[in-house]
């Protein structure tokens, strides 16, 4: 999926005049006139002054036509309107300046995944050829097969299940299933799966701090850690978390930058030094790193890496 904005842009201003400005506005802007769409969102504030969505478009439609300097004022009028942040404007900001902020706001992703939940795999699977359980079932069974040991784990925890694709993917070789992901939406989708004993709608770092030391022989990761820059705290729960012997995998849309950035796209992408960096630090050893495109975005295959690390 294409990372715009939450379902919050189509609330109501409260006022009918504002709310008709701002359709006739985002006619504009369907129809690739930006600047008509920006003077007319102009107008629309001028009736709602504090509705932070009209913020937010107003913003849109000026990076759209090159505004960058009034794009960015107008997103921190959105930002400070909305102090969860749900449409996502301090990405944007972050975005216009070059920044790599440490995460993406969570009121943000979860209304983003709450929107989508209904037609996640479908959208994920026919539009945008999603195939990164798939990859990561199969780099785990490599290293499984390097390692001379059975493709076969007693626990999983699933960081960022989504609808349970990644479980799907390994329900043949995991016992039972522990997922957490941030939107409510996506929790009971993944519910119905019926692969998990636990499931819960929380901050994956946090809800890794409730579980016991050594209480799973796998963690997995597929295209959560592109809503997050700083991966130290989730690197850390991991080790923590993990049996000895215990594998971690996941994947990450890759860059060529140190470290990690922020992408056109609003998605996260991490170097592989980075990672190196992170697996020296926890004391994981690099068994599987695999330059592997697991999505598309706009028809082009986007640059990413399949990683299993071990706990020695």
């Amino acid at each position: 999926m294409n990372e715009t904005s939450g379902s919050d842009a189509a609330q109501s201003s409260g006022n009918m005049l504002a709310d008709r400005r701002y359709d006739y506005a985002m006619a504009a802007r369907a129809g690739g006139d930006h600047a008509a769409a920006a003077d007319l969102l102009e107008q629309t504030l001028e009736l709602s002054p504090h509705w932070s969505a009209g913020w937010f478009a107003l913003g849109d439609s000026l990076e759209a036509a090159g505004e960058r300097h009034k794009a960015e004022t107008a997103y921190a009028h959105a930002l400070a309107l909305s102090s969860e942040d749900s449409l996502g404007s301090a990405l944007r900001i972050a975005r216009l300046r070059g920044d790599a902020p440490v995460n993406a706001p969570q009121a943000y992703v979860r209304a983003l995944f709450d929107q989508y939940a209904p037609t996640f795999d479908a959208h994920l699977v026919e539009a945008l050829d999603y195939c990164a359980p798939e990859l990561l079932r199969n780099a785990i069974a490599e290293t499984c097969a390097r390692l001379g040991r059975t493709f076969r784990f007693s626990h999983a925890v699933d960081l960022g299940c989504g609808t349970g694709l990644a479980a799907t993917a390994l329900r043949e070789n995991v016992s039972s299933f522990s997922g957490v992901d941030l939107s409510p939406a996506m929790v009971r989708q993944a519910q119905l799966t019926g692969l998990y004993c636990t499931l819960a709608a929380a901050d994956l770092v946090g809800f890794m701090k409730m579980q016991g030391d050594a209480s799973a022989d796998i963690v997995l990761a597929a295209d959560v850690f592109v809503y997050m820059g700083d991966l130290e705290g989730v690197f850390g729960e991991t080790a923590r978390v993990l049996q000895k012997g215990g594998l971690f995998g996941f994947s990450l849309q890759a860059t060529m930058a140190e470290g990690y950035v922020l992408g056109d796209d609003l998605r996260f992408a991490h170097s592989r030094g980075y990672l190196d960096r992170l697996a020296a630090k926890f004391g994981f050893k690099v068994e599987n790193v695999q330059d592997a495109s697991y999505r598309k975005d706009r028809d082009i295959a986007v640059p990413g890496l399949i990683v299993v690390l071990e706990k020695p």
